[in-house]
């Protein structure tokens, strides 16, 4: 009798046993899902760190290619332990595994987002080519290049834009050689094709070689702070809202002055002759559309750059426009009054000097 029950009791071990079985076999199973979906995941983030169409040099894109191609290799073995999954939220990696090949796997990812972040950090410049659009004008016709420049790490409200040209391109690389014949040597150039210009092909590879070409020359010293690269930038800006302003259309030259000191502040060239004169082209826009706040800030900035200068052809102009503009708005003026009364005192006569938008209008930009 004992002999029976007991083994009716190992027969009944056995077949729960057995029903165990295919549940633990579910979970085995459900590993492929999971692991393909991190295989996914990672190589996705691997892909959008690896690389960006905008670089500042050789080394930098090398570091970057070897940091997401590592990450990579390292990321598709999926973890063995079931369970094991990953996922972000605000921003960082969050684990929702359980078993330990899940948090070994989490903590690679969470150390190549931060590596990612970190190597986003330094301020660098990024051209991005976002549209092109093609041309025709009676005689000719042409692709027409909208590029943005980005900092990178930062967000930037209103971008920096130009539009440029393939002759553009061509001029600026054919002037910088002249010049920087050594450090051109191992820049390349589009060349010039003959035919299929204007297929989509041809335009997009185009895009991605105008921006290396001005990535490579922004990471040289010497070519980044040439007249001849910069002006490449903020010239035709300048140029344009000077005769918009010398026809009244405020406004208009406005928004161009407006892009022509972003443009000018991405390259890091705040200081310069050109940008006081942007500054003076601003404070001229803004008066004449009775922003006058706008236009006694545009005033401030500019004495502020002038502060360490005794003589300047603009000196005298902004000072007189600041005192008009801070007795308009409300401000303190004394300030300015005293350089004035100390510019008079040096025997330079202010009252044949020209306005600011006298100033602005005869500048020649060339």
């Amino acid at each position: 009798m004992a002999a029976r029950i007991l083994h009716r009791l190992r027969h009944a071990l056995a077949g729960e046993a057995g029903r165990e079985e295919p549940a633990g076999g579910g979970g085995e199973a459900e590993d492929c899902p999971e692991s393909s979906e991190l295989e996914d995941d990672t190589e996705g983030l691997s892909t959008r760190l690896s690389g960006t169409l905008s670089f500042t040099s050789h080394e930098d894109e090398e570091e970057e290619e070897e940091e997401g191609d590592g990450a990579s290799e390292e990321l598709e073995e999926p973890p063995q332990a079931p369970g094991a999954a990953a996922g972000t939220e605000d921003g960082e990696w969050v684990s929702v595994a359980e078993r330990p090949g899940g948090s070994l796997l989490t903590r690679q990812l969470q150390e190549l987002w931060r590596r990612s972040r970190g190597s986003l950090a330094p301020q660098r410049l990024l051209f991005e080519v976002t549209s092109a659009s093609v041309v025709s004008e009676r005689s000719s016709k042409y692709v027409l290049y909208t590029i943005y420049l980005i900092r990178s790490g930062q967000f930037d409200k209103a971008p920096a834009t130009i539009a440029r040209r393939y002759s553009d391109f061509e001029q600026l690389n054919r002037r910088l050689r002249c010049r920087f014949s050594c450090d051109m040597a191992n820049i390349a150039f589009p060349r010039k094709r003959l035919r299929r210009n204007f297929t989509a092909e041809t335009i997009a590879k185009r895009s991605r070689a105008f921006e290396q070409f001005l990535s490579h020359l922004h990471s040289i010293d010497e070519i980044r702070r040439s007249p001849e690269f910069l002006e490449f930038f903020f010239l035709p800006d300048l140029q344009a809202a000077q005769r918009l302003t010398c026809t009244g259309m405020y406004r208009e030259a406005l928004a161009t002055w407006a892009n022509a000191y972003r443009l000018q502040d991405r390259l890091g060239v705040c200081s310069s002759g050109r940008f006081l004169l942007t500054l003076a082209g601003l404070a001229v826009c803004h008066q004449e559309l009775d922003q006058l706040s706008e236009a006694h800030g545009c005033c401030e900035q500019a004495l502020q750059l002038l502060e360490a200068q005794g003589s300047h052809p603009l000196l005298g102009p902004f000072l007189q426009a600041h005192v008009h503009l801070a007795w308009k708005v409300g401000k303190d003026k004394r300030r300015s009054e005293a350089r004035l009364q100390d510019l008079r005192e040096a025997g330079l006569g202010l009252q044949q000097q020209p306005s600011l938008k006298e100033c602005l209008i005869k500048e020649p930009l060339e």
